[in-house]
């Protein structure tokens, strides 16, 4: 298993620093955002003040109230951003919960538009998103390894390794493994 280049505890606190800060600038009360993310107000005090690890979930909430993408809400987090991403500096993030694992392979930069992450999930793992970020945004989703189903648009697209799923999201989403199975796949969005 490889080492990452942050620690848990240490991006724990940097997402919760944000999401703090995220909250503050535009003058939302926690219900005010609990209101807006359907994300408990005690579950949001608790994620600010990183006594609890965020889970996929909770960030997809979280980043629609806010109008971001999670990989936005990432880079916010992480130091910098240069032309040349070796593998070690490519920041991981790992879902407590179910654990997705996320490596940033091309974070999101200023004046790039695009994004490349590569993710696992373990056999019997379903992650369910209730809506997007921004509407419209544009995913490439190809299998390298396992079997996956997506479910975008209330549609289910089973893929195998190989497969490339190309989509626009404009509502909920999930991203399901057989029992038997998980999945290795990279995600482009622009």
């Amino acid at each position: 298993m490889e080492t990452d280049t942050l620690d848990d505890i240490t991006i724990d606190l940097r997402i919760a620093w944000r999401l703090k800060a995220l909250r503050a600038e535009r003058g939302w009360s926690l219900d005010d955002l609990a209101r807006r993310s359907s994300v408990s107000r005690a579950t949001l005090s608790r994620l600010e003040n990183a006594e609890v690890s965020p889970t996929a979930n909770a960030l997809g909430k979280l980043c629609a109230a806010y109008g971001l993408t999670m990989s936005r809400l990432m880079h916010m987090v992480e130091d910098g951003c240069a032309p040349l991403v070796r593998r070690v500096a490519q920041p991981v993030w790992i879902d407590p919960e179910t654990g997705f694992r996320r490596r940033s392979v091309s974070p999101p930069a200023q004046t790039l538009a695009g994004e490349a992450l590569e993710c696992e999930l373990e056999g019997n793992t379903r992650i369910a998103y209730d809506d997007t970020p921004r509407p419209g945004l544009e995913h490439h989703l190809v299998l390298l390894d396992g079997r996956l189903d997506v479910t975008v648009d209330g549609q289910t697209h089973s893929l195998k390794p190989g497969d490339c799923l190309r989509y626009q999201l404009f509502g909920p989403s999930a991203f399901a493994t057989p029992d038997d199975c998980g999945a290795r796949y990279m995600l482009f969005m622009v």
